[in-house]
């Protein structure tokens, strides 16, 4: 018994989390790491800038406030009339200490006037070496150094830039609000264009305003400059992330996308010869599916082009019989001596004639069978009717031989099937009409309809039986292939084509079904008939 035919294609396997592919997470991870870590670097180093003036500026006030205090008990009177003693308050100004050496104190009277200066009263110069003329640079400063050059331009031409939301007040406007009896405390652009944060703090005598301290410094720059060096590690990371993220994409996605493309065309341009594709089958994502998608389908270009090679040869050799035997005819019938010999071979070349037309006929359905089966639409059939159908047209019909064709379906029997109808109806009468041909007069033919599963898969099971000589053993498979004819005793040669079994299972091939041949045989073990036995999945066309 022949095993069955069953067209199976490589199944695409992609693994698949919450609905994302593997390669679609690896894509969406690698460019997101190198954003989150700017995102996370600027979110730090911000929330940093802000806390370090913040408390730049608490520290400025505590110190104002501790000189107003300290002016207040010890440089100020109250009677008759509440005044500041400037000698005083310049003495106690300078026996201060002040444990911050950027900041700059002033002390200014009730009229706005300055009393003493911090500059002053240290009397003293902070200088530092100078760095060399030629001094190499490394990356770390030269980083550093492009970082503050692209910032100061972009606080330039920003219009929504942190300076241009810092007031422009100059040192006088902050001491005449801070004589009004306010504190007044923050960053500003002073009269020089420079980023100070600056404290003015009112030295009162009860409720009388006598003077103001202002604690200003100027080292804002030095800590942006301290937050953009903080910044390189971040942007270094932020750049070597984004390498080998385009690198990955690179070698995992256009390089492989590329040789596949090269390979189609290799394909396309290398006529008869035969181009494998790039084997990524290795890889569980789109670009290994895509590998063996394009091989199967290379594999299948291929397997039509042999078989195109092999049914133009097929026919061509079918058509050359009769050809030659109609031109053997044609070359004698001039020499016939007699009108019987004259008839025997126009009977000759009628035979050939129309064998001629059913090969052409044969050859022309069999060629257009692909294409109209891909355009074919799967529709629900009512099998145990559409069988039925089909039987009673040969129990209505006269048929070549007296046979008689019946039906019947087994109580497993499915009920819908979803396929294309015309090419299964082409299936039965085939398979009938070889049944009628090897069939001994006043035989039966039996088309049984059942059901059965297999690996979890709803089958139809479609039997056609016959009472004739059987099939050889050796022939099982053979009468399958295109051409092949095995005439019953006493049938005239070219009596069919030899392509309607091959027809059969080229159809149900294209349905996923299968189809095989076997002999009936009785407890004696001698042969009774033929049967074909077809498997039809139910849900195929679903």
């Amino acid at each position: 018994m022949a095993s069955d035919t069953v067209t199976t294609l490589p199944e695409l396997k992609r693994r698949r989390a919450l609905g994302f592919s593997r390669l679609s997470r690896q894509i969406l991870l690698a460019n997101l790491t190198g954003l989150l870590v700017i995102v996370v670097g600027v979110l730090v180093l911000d929330e940093m800038r802000q806390g370090l003036i913040d408390a730049r500026i608490a520290n400025l006030r505590a110190q104002g406030e501790l000189i107003a205090g300290v002016l207040e008990e010890t440089a100020t009177v109250g009677a008759p009339t509440p005044k500041m003693d400037e000698a005083r308050a310049r003495v106690v100004m300078n026996s201060l200490f002040l444990s911050d050496a950027a900041a700059r104190v002033q002390l200014f009277d009730g009229r706005g006037n300055m009393i003493t200066d911090s500059n002053i009263l240290r009397d003293q110069v902070r200088v530092g070496p100078l760095a060399p003329v030629h001094a190499p640079q490394g990356f770390r400063s030269k980083l550093s150094k492009w970082l503050s050059d692209t910032s100061a331009f972009m606080a330039r031409v920003n219009p929504i830039g942190q300076n241009r939301h810092l007031p422009n007040r100059t040192r006088a406007e902050e001491v005449n609000t801070a004589l009004l009896g306010e504190t007044v405390a923050g960053e500003r652009i002073d009269e020089n264009g420079e980023r100070v944060v600056s404290v003015s703090v009112p030295v009162q005598h009860v409720v009388a305003v006598l003077g103001v301290v202002t604690i200003e410094s100027n080292d804002v720059d030095e800590i942006v400059a301290a937050e953009r060096e903080a910044l390189i590690p971040f942007v270094v990371v932020a750049i070597l992330v984004t390498l080998v993220s385009s690198l990955t994409l690179t070698f995992l996605i256009a390089r492989p996308i590329r040789s596949l493309a090269l390979a189609a065309d290799r394909i396309r341009r290398g006529g008869v010869r035969r181009f494998s594709i790039p084997d990524l089958s290795s890889r569980r994502d789109e670009i290994g599916d895509l590998s063996e998608s394009l091989e199967s389908m290379t594999n299948a270009l291929y397997d039509r082009l042999d078989a195109i090679e092999s049914f133009a040869a097929d026919v061509s050799h079918e058509i050359k019989n009769p050809l030659t035997s109609i031109r053997s005819a044609v070359e004698t019938l001039p020499l016939a001596k007699n009108e019987q010999a004259r008839k025997k071979l126009l009977d000759i070349l009628n035979s050939d004639v129309s064998r001629l037309d059913r090969l052409v006929s044969d050859i022309s359905a069999s060629s257009r069978l692909d294409s109209d089966l891909a355009r074919a639409r799967a529709e629900p059939i009512d099998l145990p009717l559409f069988l039925k159908d089909i039987v009673s047209v040969y129990e209505t019909m006269k048929t070549v031989k007296p046979v008689t064709v019946r039906f019947q379906a087994t109580n497993s029997a499915p009920s819908i099937l979803f396929g294309a109808e015309e090419p299964i109806a082409r299936v039965l009468r085939n398979l009938i009409d070889n049944a009628i041909t090897f069939s001994p007069a006043k035989g039966h033919i039996t088309v049984r309809l059942s059901g059965m599963a297999r690996e979890g898969d709803e089958l139809a099971r479609i039997e056609v039986e016959d009472e004739g000589p059987g099939i050889p053993d050796d022939n099982m498979e053979t009468i399958f292939q295109r051409f092949y004819t095995d005439r019953p005793k006493g049938q005239r040669f070219g009596t069919h084509s030899g392509l309607g079994l091959a027809i059969v299972r080229q159809i149900i091939a294209a349905h996923k079904g299968s189809i095989r041949a076997e002999n009936i045989k009785n407890e004696e073990g001698k042969v009774q008939g033929a049967r074909f036995i077809v498997l039809l999945p139910l849900g195929l066309g679903q």
